[in-house]
């Protein structure tokens, strides 16, 4: 393997600045992640990519943002701007629990130290940019940014927030996969330095209330939300606003979203249409070490260790859960590597030192959509669906798993691996959608068995996520039928070549539209299966999904109906402890809370209790009381 360089890494010092030559950068990043040159982590692709284009940039990782602030005084004032990236994570999901909890481990930082970034690195950073160097423009970058580009709601903080260009007082946010935003946006700034570009495309800005914005043409007419403040007073606009929110994030031709907030319009320009595969390629193709910056040496990245000797293979997710923001920040639709790309970042993997031969993920946000695009891309087009897959499989959707075992053929004969998993989760709707073709079914069941047999470590993750098919329609995840049968496949496949493996499903409790008798029969449903859950969790609301909108509003933002959320703390664990059933330390709660909810019958199921503490007739009698008060 190459011997590496201190210059091999974007520099992080003044020293490391002199060491290139340099007396002034065009562009200087700031990171709420430790710096790790590696395509999986933001700020270093966005480094990577301005180095391409010409440009001076330096990266500084996880400034300190209490003491005498000279973290940001150190590389001095950039030509052109400063640019925020709060990490892969957004603040405050990185920092708290879905219990309002600190977290114990930060998984970006160094030996996963916790208290190494503010709770929003994005506000914190451009404040006190714009105090030391007022006359320097801020772009925003990131997920954090990226979610919070509009009126939105915060669950730690319980309370609405203004789209964050506004309360960080930045001069533009880039929103979503950034390369093509940025690219544009510093050959503009290269030509006229002084005037920051208002109609570049998957940009947000803010001029004043009554300005008419630059025109976007060959778009679609604007779209006016309601205000920020109608939205605080009215939370049935708050939940329909999301739903052009949602939608124009999901076209291929997008209109413009403009709301007003106090006396200013924030202006949200359409997405790029998709990457094309030769510009995804030139992105995970830069320069990249792979590897930590030297300064870390000695210390563990948690996240580093996780996706060290992993590929990821493609963008986007075309699933649209309600609870996910993959689609919100990457699009539903699907870009894929080359596989020459993909086999570039394998025979490097292949040459580090401490690689013993096992690609522990040849994934992507979805593990199997590799490839998978509309069969008629005008009729993709014209498409608002924020979901490909529900609630039915799109017909003109591609959904041969073939050029994926292309790829995993290929990267298994390799010299130098012994082995491929698929870490990341895996999507068993499609690998069991019958088409009308027989030869993509024919495929679809050579997928399942080899990927069952060939490519998991022991354990295959799936997220079927709850049992009750009313609460999985809110979802937007397939019936729990489909389950069912990708189960007796994996089972079926491990008795034929006499393997131990494991199904490990993902649960999620207290999601909008979820009731403790949901819970109470999905524990019956996991115990008939005999799972005894691990991998679960409560809902956290996350700013910009369908299911944060519904969870705070209390109304679904497709049809403004009301719908129930588990809200308070009690009800919350009420919820999550029908996970753990199994656990004695449960057993007396849920049996009195299936008591209180009048439901006997599943206290039966669970533990064998005939004889209960009260007779059968005050059992009907009570959970007709239940069904009167819901």
């Amino acid at each position: 393997m190459k011997k590496y360089e201190l210059t091999d890494w974007l520099p992080t010092t003044k020293k490391e600045v002199e060491l290139r030559g340099w007396d002034q950068l065009d562009v200087i990043l700031f990171s709420g992640d430790a710096y790790v040159d590696h395509p999986s982590f933001g700020a270093a692709v966005i480094g990577r990519l301005l180095e391409s284009e010409g440009l001076k940039v330096a990266i500084v990782p996880q400034p300190n943002w209490r003491d005498d602030l000279r973290d940001f005084k150190k590389l001095g004032r950039p030509r052109l701007f400063f640019g925020i990236s709060p990490g892969c994570m957004d603040g405050m999901v990185n920092k708290y629990t879905a219990n309002k909890r600190l977290r114990s481990e930060d998984a970006y930082t160094p030996d996963g130290r916790f208290d190494m970034r503010p709770e929003c690195p994005t506000m914190e950073y451009t404040k006190i940019l714009k105090r030391l160097f007022p006359d320097v423009p801020v772009v925003l970058g990131g997920i954090e940014a990226s979610l919070r580009r509009l009126t939105h709601y915060d669950y730690w903080q319980d309370r609405v927030m203004k789209p964050i260009l506004l309360d960080s007082g930045a001069d533009l946010l880039i929103y979503g996969m950034g390369e093509k935003p940025i690219t544009e946006l510093v050959n503009r700034l290269k030509k006229n330095p002084n005037e920051m570009p208002h109609d570049i495309l998957q940009t947000v800005y803010i001029v004043n209330k009554g300005t008419q914005p630059e025109p976007i043409p060959d778009h679609p007419a604007d779209i006016i939300l309601y205000s920020h403040e109608e939205c605080l007073h009215d939370k049935k606009k708050e939940a329909e606003n999301f739903r052009y929110i949602e939608e124009e994030s999901n076209r291929y031709t997008a209109s413009r979203i403009l709301e007003d907030v106090d006396n200013k319009t924030v202006v949200v320009n359409p997405p790029y249409p998709p990457m094309s595969q030769g510009e995804l390629d030139m992105s995970f193709d830069l320069p990249y070490t792979r590897m930590p910056h030297p300064k870390y040496k000695g210390k563990r990245i948690p996240a580093y260790d996780m996706i060290k000797f992993s590929v990821n293979m493609h963008r986007g997710c075309f699933g649209g859960c309600a609870f996910c923001t993959i689609s919100a920040h990457q699009g539903k639709f699907i870009v894929s590597r080359s596989k020459e790309s993909i086999l570039r970042e394998v025979k490097h993997i292949i040459e580090m030192p401490d690689f013993k031969g096992y690609i522990s993920d040849l994934g992507g946000p979805s593990a199997n959509m590799y490839g998978m695009h509309g069969k008629n891309l005008n009729a993709c087009q014209k498409c608002k669906r924020p979901s490909c897959v529900n609630p039915e499989v799109c017909p003109n959707l591609n959904t041969s798993h073939q050029q994926l075992l292309d790829i995993y053929h290929t990267v298994d004969a390799l010299p130098g691996i012994k082995k491929s998993f698929i870490g990341s989760g895996v999507r068993y709707d499609l690998i069991q959608h019958q088409t009308k073709d027989p030869e993509t079914n024919k495929i679809n069941a050579q997928y399942a068995k080899e990927l069952i047999v060939n490519h998991v470590s022991g354990r295959l993750k799936v997220a079927p996520e709850h049992t009750s098919e009313r609460v999985l329609q809110v979802m937007r995840k397939p019936s729990f039928n489909q389950f069912y049968q990708f189960k007796q496949t994996f089972d079926q496949v491990n008795k034929e070549y006499h393997l131990k493996q494991q199904l490990i499903p993902y649960f999620i409790s207290s999601h909008p539209g979820c009731t403790e008798e949901d819970m109470a029969e999905l524990a019956v449903i996991t115990k008939d299966l005999d799972f005894h859950l691990e991998q679960v969790q409560d809902f956290t609301p996350t700013p910009m999904t369908v299911a944060t909108e519904a969870w705070y509003t209390g109304y679904h933002p497709y049809t403004l109906e009301k719908i129930y959320s588990a809200r308070t703390q009690r009800e919350k664990l009420a919820q999550r402890m029908f996970f753990f059933w199994y656990k004695p330390e449960e057993r007396k709660a849920i049996i009195n809370e299936l008591q209180k909810i009048g439901r006997p019958d599943l206290i039966e199921k669970l533990y064998g209790t005939k004889n209960n503490s009260f007779k059968e007739y005050k059992h009907k009698n009570e959970r007709q009381k239940w069904h009167r008060k819901r």
